[in-house]
């Protein structure tokens, strides 16, 4: 099978080679001329322009977009409408929000086009181990690019499904992005609470690999936080500062709307909210309460 692909940063130059070496045609674009330079060295064929890519690829084509979402998705999405032919399908790999992924279906279903909406996980580490795949959209259209879900899977029977119509593979990967947040903001805890523990000397990694084999909370997350700590133990080399991208917002949103209680979650959002404030408005005035009823004392800033 052949594709066009948009967007090929790390993530998504890592599943153009892996597709490759599926035995997959990848027509390859990226405004960065030395990123496609690099996917043709692994074999994918270059484009220096969407519109020699989508002539490269054979009707009826498929474009695959791996770029950030909203207005980046939005505009490639847009300039790549004329560029396409009635029966052609644009796949949207990225990390958009669901409700943009309902309008996008609409609209190009308007121009004779398909969509799929595929909810993709496994970061860096989805060129050795495979990608989780979650598709939405018209199951007609998964079934006929079905062989593309297999390559990039972790194997051809597991790791990738159909999970419903437009939309329904974003909000998938929505909710599975915000219970990474509280997945990570669990282990983060408990081994701060370990590290605080001076007296016995604990070694964090070691407990990471013991907790590795056997144990229930044992997981990919906890092999990765041995790793870590196997690169700086103390973690001396980061800043306690955590960004997020938007899933778990999302994810919280969705979760006001529906009227489902997510307390985990939210309070792991809330928690990289934190990390980004040296001094927090909050917890000065928590101070200042204290010392207003109750004459505690406080510590006054430096000048």
């Amino acid at each position: 099978m052949e594709l066009g692909m948009v967007g090929l940063g790390r993530m998504g130059s890592n599943m153009a080679q892996r597709l490759v070496k599926g035995g997959h045609r990848v027509v390859a674009y990226d405004r960065d001329l030395d990123t496609v330079r690099a996917c043709i060295a692994y074999g994918a064929e270059g484009a220096f322009s969407l519109d020699q890519m989508a002539r490269m690829v054979a009707s009826p084509r498929v474009v695959w977009v791996m770029v950030p979402a909203d207005a980046p998705t939005e505009e490639t999405i847009t300039a790549l409408v004329p560029l396409l032919s009635r029966g052609d399908t644009i796949v949207d790999g990225g990390n958009s929000y669901y409700k943009d992924s309902i309008h996008r279906s609409e609209m190009l279903s308007k121009h004779g086009l398909h969509f799929l909406d595929v909810g993709t996980s496994g970061g860096i580490w989805g060129l050795q181990e495979g990608y989780s795949l979650m598709i939405g959209g018209q199951r007609e259209v998964f079934l006929r690019l079905e062989p593309l879900f297999q390559t990039l899977a972790p194997s051809p029977n597991r790791g990738y499904g159909y999970v419903g119509p437009s939309g329904a593979g974003h909000f998938a990967k929505m909710v599975h992005n915000g219970i990474e947040y509280g997945l990570m903001e669990a282990y983060a805890e408990g081994f701060e609470i370990l590290a605080a523990k001076r007296e016995f000397g604990l070694d964090l990694r070691q407990v990471a690999g013991i907790w590795r084999h056997g144990s229930v909370i044992r997981s990919w997350l906890l092999d990765l936080t041995e790793a870590a700590l196997a690169q700086d133990p103390g973690l001396e080399g980061l800043q306690a500062y955590v960004e997020d991208s938007g899933e778990g917002r999302w994810t919280v949103n969705e979760a006001v709307e529906l009227g489902i209680p997510a307390p985990a979650i939210t309070a792991a959002l809330q928690q990289r909210f934190r990390s980004r404030q040296k001094e927090p408005f909050g917890a000065r005035l928590l101070a200042a309460l204290r010392n207003q009823f109750g004459g505690h004392q406080v510590r006054r800033a430096k000048k």
